[in-house]
């Protein structure tokens, strides 16, 4: 029996999707644990103190797995709500179906009774019955024609009942597909979540390390963390700008300063799609709602063309996008815990660019 126990082979253990994230985000809160048990009880911890650069790759991280996990949101939200109006549109079309089969029912049940009115007696007594030939053959005439009304009501009752059934399926197919990115939607926002917190709580760990090591205890000091935020008037390179993209960057530059929001449009938080979204619709072009749908909208462009106005994607999962303003630089709004602001377009991994209008 032992024997047999030690050539079993073992069970495989089930892969889940975005396992290297979940991994990422275990290390992530375990690194939360160890900065602030270092930073708060002193030296004595066995375990070295992560550096702040270490401190904010992990953050880094969580917060690209954050906004990949929103355009996952983004899209299943947009699949959920473009098979919510075609299931509308099925039942709308079902009922129709339904209001069709009925009355050539009706209809059907009319010709029957006028057949059986008409032909309810023999041939022979058919003419025994009427006073002149002429008579007979116009009531012969009358139940013929009766009888092919009815083949062709019966075949068209038929094609509606097949039409109905094909459109029952359909409605079911949209209706467990709705379901399913339903699902995806929840799960998705679950995770979005879960990400920000953990960022948020490595960001804590991270403030706490700077103010222990710039005080020597665990009193802030609020000169030593102070965020410096991107003044509204430095130079924008918009000279080469057309109209329409002058308008768009006057938007975005107004918003300098407000604070990124997951979801947000404006006009008092943004993300980053919302803010380009808002920039281009005041310059009266309209663009999609995502990161990846602003992506496949307008014309492509090299990064070596790159105008004021042109939007610029990020990350091989074109997960991050901003407002190109020249000279290298773009206002876009970065992440959780951060207001919009003015940046080098090289300090994140471009993907490409487009230009709207």
């Amino acid at each position: 029996m032992a024997a047999h126990h030690q050539h079993r082979k073992p069970r495989k253990s089930r892969q889940y999707p975005l396992a290297g994230s979940a991994v990422r985000t275990a290390s992530a809160l375990a690194l939360v644990g160890t900065a602030t048990a270092t930073a708060f009880q002193g030296t004595a911890q066995a375990a070295p103190a992560p550096t702040p650069t270490q401190i904010k790759a992990e953050v880094d991280g969580l917060q690209r797995e954050a906004k990949a996990a929103a355009g996952q949101h983004d899209r299943a939200r947009e699949a959920a709500a473009r098979e919510r109006v075609a299931l509308d549109g099925l039942r709308d079309a079902a009922a129709r179906e339904v209001e069709r089969l009925n009355t050539t029912r009706r209809l059907l049940g009319s010709i029957a009774a006028a057949q059986y009115r008409a032909g309810g007696s023999a041939p022979g007594l058919e003419v025994a019955f009427t006073s002149t030939p002429d008579e007979y053959l116009r009531r012969t005439a009358f139940a013929a024609h009766i009888g092919d009304r009815r083949a062709a009501t019966v075949a068209s009752a038929e094609q509606q009942a097949k039409r109905l059934a094909t459109v029952r399926k359909q409605g079911k197919r949209t209706a467990v597909a709705l379901r399913t990115h339903q699902d995806e939607q929840a799960r998705h926002k679950a995770t979005v979540q879960h990400k920000l917190t953990a960022a948020q709580q490595l960001l804590g760990a991270r403030y706490a390390l700077r103010v222990d090591r710039a005080t020597g205890h665990g009193t802030p000091r609020a000169a030593a963390v102070a965020p410096t935020a991107d003044p509204l008037t430095e130079p924008i390179a918009t000279g080469a700008a057309t109209a329409r993209a002058t308008r768009a960057i006057a938007y975005a530059r107004q918003a300098i300063g407000k604070p990124y929001v997951w979801g947000a449009t404006g006009p008092d938080s943004f993300d980053c799609s919302g803010l380009t979204r808002a920039a281009w619709q005041y310059a009266g072009v309209r663009l999609p709602r995502t990161t990846y749908g602003q992506i496949d909208s307008g014309t492509r462009i090299p990064r070596s063309a790159l105008a004021p106005g042109d939007l610029i994607f990020f990350y091989s999962e074109v997960s991050h996008v901003g407002l190109y303003i020249g000279g290298g630089k773009m206002i876009h709004a970065p992440r959780p815990g951060e207001n919009i602001r003015i940046a080098p377009i090289d300090e994140m991994p471009f993907a490409g660019a487009t230009r709207p209008g």
